[in-house]
């Protein structure tokens, strides 16, 4: 609606003095309309807390942040932090970190601490830590109180065979050089966990580490496990060893168990073999029967083409015949002895 629009409105409605008192109504709405946006896009008060504190910020700087999408005081306020902290900070540095979706705050508090702390980082190692995902405030803090890593309970075998369970602390200290692109907690608890069992493993009995545990200490400290990390490994302490299963003995029951099945397989496969032979055996024999049975039947035949012919007599007929008895006579008799 067009400011001739309203005026004819009041005019319509009341008069001379509506339309003046619509026009104060109307006067007033714009002066605090107005008034707000001014104090949106030119924050006084955080000009002036920035000029009390000694920092140095104009405020056509701070408009150009609403301009920009930037909300002032997430610059305005660390700016005071860094200054009042002894950092020398460039607030267009804080805005391009602010831009790119960092956390500004906690950068130079990251800074500030680093300082008190005599570590060296600066504003862009900081960043780019920042940047990267991690917290760099939490890195700094754990440089100056290293931070404790309590690993899963590992299971390791000992040359005797005695399985042992072993949970270790691992006390470590953020690397600030390595913070980014190096590994982090997961790497280093799977790193400390291959240590454990290659040093139980060395042991020729399990009475060795259960004696000294330090043993373990030592052996995963001398392998250098914190390279190309995050972290620099001060420590490793042993907090708990259990003593597992007989592993060895349970391999070699399992292992007899096999031999036992696979002997019993092949006992099974001779057996099956010896009777296959026993059944062919008897094959064979039943077909020689057959065949003697056979030629036996071919004997009537041919005596009596032999006695028709008169190659044979009937007196040597009788007396092999004769012969005959006798053998059958005496194989009876052994076999009965």
């Amino acid at each position: 609606m067009s400011l001739d629009n309203i005026f004819l409105l009041f005019a319509q409605r009341g008069g001379s003095s509506d339309v003046t008192e619509g026009l104060l109504v109307f006067a007033v709405i714009a002066i605090i309309a107005l008034v707000s946006f001014i104090l949106y896009m030119v924050p006084i008060r955080l000009w002036v807390a920035a000029w009390m504190s000694g920092v140095h910020v104009g405020l056509w700087t701070l408009v150009a942040m609403r301009f920009r999408r930037i909300i002032p005081s997430a610059i305005v306020d660390p700016l005071i932090q860094g200054v009042k902290g002894g950092i020398d900070l460039d607030i267009s540095q804080l805005e391009a970190h602010y831009l790119s979706g960092g956390n500004v705050e906690r950068v130079v508090s990251a800074l500030i601490a680093a300082q008190k702390a005599t570590i060296k980082l600066d504003f862009n190692k900081a960043a780019a830590i920042d940047l990267a995902g991690r917290n760099v405030l939490e890195a700094v803090q754990m440089s100056v109180n290293p931070k404790v890593i309590q690993t899963p309970k590992n299971s390791a075998v000992a040359q005797d065979g005695i399985e042992l369970l072993v949970i270790a602390k691992i006390t470590v200290r953020a690397n600030i050089d390595t913070l980014v692109g190096g590994a982090g907690e997961p790497t280093i608890i799977a790193r400390v966990g291959q240590g454990v069992v290659a040093a139980i493993g060395s042991a020729i009995k399990y009475q060795e580490i259960l004696e000294s545990p330090d043993k373990i200490s030592k052996h995963v400290l001398q392998m250098g496990l914190d390279k190309n990390t995050a972290f620099q490994i001060l420590s490793i302490d042993i907090a708990d060893i259990e003593v597992g299963k007989n592993v060895g003995s349970m391999l070699q029951i399992n292992q007899a168990e096999a031999d036992k099945k696979v002997a019993q397989a092949k006992a099974e496969e001779r057996r099956a073999f010896a009777v296959a032979l026993e059944q062919e055996m008897v094959a064979r024999e039943q077909e020689m029967r057959a065949k003697v049975v056979e030629a036996e039947a071919e004997v009537p035949k041919a005596m009596a083409e032999a006695l028709k012919s008169g190659n044979l007599g009937v007196f040597d007929y009788y007396k092999m015949k004769n012969i005959q008895s006798d053998t059958e006579m005496r194989s009876s008799i052994a076999t009965k002895v």
